[in-house]
């Protein structure tokens, strides 16, 4: 019989170890989100249109203010669409 200490994986067991969030904004040193560029706004948004949250995308307060700020802007100007089915 086999012993409890003998037990063999076919495949390695995956320990997930969580990746710090920092903010990219801090980090890359950008103090202006512009509203114009829609391709860098997309990366805030998921595939319905939604903004992303904090806790998932990892930036500070004061940058997510004005990601949403920019991406209303965007909206509001026909540059990004309120409303999609598979945006990205």
């Amino acid at each position: 019989m086999a012993n409890q200490t003998e037990i063999k994986y076919l495949t390695p067991i995956t320990v997930e170890t969580q990746r710090k969030k920092y903010c990219r904004f801090k980090k890359s040193g950008i103090k202006y989100i512009d509203y114009k560029d829609a391709d860098f706004l997309l990366k805030f948004v998921n595939e319905q249109g939604k903004l992303l949250p904090r806790r998932i995308t990892g930036t500070s307060n004061k940058y997510q203010k004005k990601v949403s700020q920019a991406v209303k802007r965007a909206r509001h100007l026909s540059l990004m669409p309120y409303v999609a089915d598979l945006l990205k």
